[in-house]
């Protein structure tokens, strides 16, 4: 367990998680231990989690003068630690009360920031007050759960001035998106984890929202917010209030999740945090659903859009998008239910069409080309009959045609341990591809689109032949084979380039 020294000599404990570049955490509680961090939902597995005892808590000494616990005074602890740490820049997340910490930290060291991650924070130090309404109504959510009459019963009485430590105990239980065996044990520990002293002076004097505001507003670094769908301090609309004082902030939901989202979703959680620390990733909204997406070239060259077959991702394209980036504007999104976008739990072709529909207009990419891969051509080529003129161009590369399979598949197995993308999308397509609706084909005719179908030959497990009747159904369509089976981009990269750049786009 490493250690340092902060400026009174005090010293503090930090624990290490996970292997990557360093994310440094400050932990809420107020005044609580960083254990109930965890590896934040599998964060680990992409940041090496720098997790801070507050001076007091945890495996940190206690100091001298316990008027150092106040919040603005642990400022000067955080500036500690990146300096032991030798970071010239900080990731830092907070969470909770930890929040206003970072706050703070963020007005006086505004330089020393690269990026900001508040998770479910007080906004105290920005004066933006949680009230007892969003508290109520956050709970009114909870109101199908056995324990819900007794949980408001003690919220009720605790904010009309209750003893908190009689009363807590009932009121925890909306604290989290699901109060089952792991949220128990995780309320449980926070009394041993937890300095009443500490707690009690953290708040006390320490904000002056009125100097702290214009230094927020003028913060270089990106900034996430990411709220909990049932938390209630702060509430969805007091964590949108707080993203806005940034000039580049943004906010996230997380559904179904309460005060610790980390423990309601892991990986939901993990995605949206990892998809914002990763500076090659951006993200939009595609109708409640955020899609993680990835850029190359210059923002005036003409826009090429790269769609992923299913199970993979935008990383799949790294090497055609690096081509194709010296004359284009490259992009590539995740579909729902893959990579670090969000993975809601149903899915279609007909919804991944719409990711795209979504995705071009956020972007402001009509007249784009397309190229979509197995699965992305399916939601490509369904967008292009559905929507004439907004796709320029269209690559199909490989994909499904919608016709009745010879052979139905089977029921899908789950494999074991984790994967990439969320199992369901197999089911759920599967059922489709069994089952096709005939409109899907009989609508091809439609696509207004020059398009380029592109085949991957005998090895590939799609119908070649149903795939040169696809490229005979849409007006004017060319269809090329590449011998290199399924995945013709990644397989024969140079041959998937040269059949794309004989189509023109150059």
């Amino acid at each position: 367990m490493p250690t340092f020294s902060a400026y009174d000599t005090t010293r503090l404990a930090y624990h290490l998680v996970g292997e990557g570049e360093p994310l440094i955490c400050l932990p809420g509680g107020p005044m609580r231990a960083s254990a109930y961090l965890g590896d934040l939902g599998g964060l680990s597995a992409t940041r090496r989690l720098v997790l801070l005892d507050l001076r007091g808590t945890g495996d940190s000494a206690v100091p001298d003068d316990p008027a150092t616990y106040r919040c603005d005074r642990l400022v000067d602890d955080v500036e500690a630690l990146r300096e032991h740490l030798g970071l010239d820049r900080i990731d830092l997340l907070a969470h909770s009360a930890g929040a206003n910490l970072a706050q703070l930290y963020a007005a006086r060291h505004p330089e020393r920031l690269r990026t900001l991650t508040l998770i479910t924070p007080s906004p105290r130090a920005a004066g933006i007050e949680v009230t007892d309404q969003d508290l109520r109504e956050a709970a009114a959510l909870r109101g199908g759960e056995p324990w819900y009459a007794e949980a408001r019963a003690a919220q009720e009485a605790l904010l009309a001035g209750g003893p908190f430590a009689e009363l807590w105990p009932a009121v925890r239980p909306l604290t989290y998106g699901r109060w089952d065996d792991a949220a128990r044990a995780h309320a449980a520990a926070s009394a041993g984890q937890t300095n009443p002293e500490a707690r009690g002076r953290f708040d006390e004097g320490a904000y002056d929202p009125a100097a702290t505001v214009p230094a927020l507003r003028e913060l270089a670094a990106p900034v996430l917010v990411l709220a909990g769908e049932y938390d209630g301090h702060p509430s969805p609309d007091r964590a949108t209030e707080l993203a806005a004082l940034f000039p580049h902030g943004e906010h996230a939901v997380q559904r179904g999740a309460g005060h610790f989202p980390w423990l309601d979703d892991p990986g939901a959680f993990s995605r949206t945090v990892a998809a914002f620390l990763d500076g090659d990733v951006l993200s939009v909204r595609a109708g409640g659903v955020r899609l993680a997406y990835r850029v190359w070239g210059e923002p005036s060259a003409p826009p090429v859009v790269l769609l992923h077959g299913r199970g993979g991702s935008s990383l799949t394209w790294t090497r055609i998008a690096e081509e194709l980036a010296a004359e284009h504007r490259v992009y590539a999104f995740d579909f729902r239910g893959h990579g670090l976008s969000d993975w809601p739990g149903r899915y279609s072709f007909e919804l991944f069409r719409d990711d795209l529909h979504a995705f071009l207009e956020a972007r402001n990419l009509a007249g784009a080309t397309v190229v979509g891969h197995s699965m992305g051509g399916v939601a490509a080529y369904l967008l292009a009959q559905r929507v004439p003129g907004l796709i320029g161009r269209l690559i199909i590369e490989d994909a499904p045609t919608l016709l009745p399979l010879s052979t139905p598949r089977p029921p899908a197995v789950r494999p074991e341990g984790e994967s990439d993308f969320d199992w369901p999308v197999v089911p759920d397509t599967d059922a489709q591809l069994n089952d096709p609706d005939p409109a899907a084909r009989e609508r091809l005719s439609e696509i207004t689109a020059p398009t380029l179908v592109i085949g991957g030959g005998r090895d590939s497990h799609i119908d070649q032949g149903q795939l040169a009747r696809l490229a005979e159904t849409i007006p004017g369509a060319a269809f090329v084979t590449v011998e290199a089976g399924h995945l013709v981009h990644t397989t024969r990269p140079d041959a998937f380039l040269a059949a794309i750049r004989s189509f023109g786009l150059v």
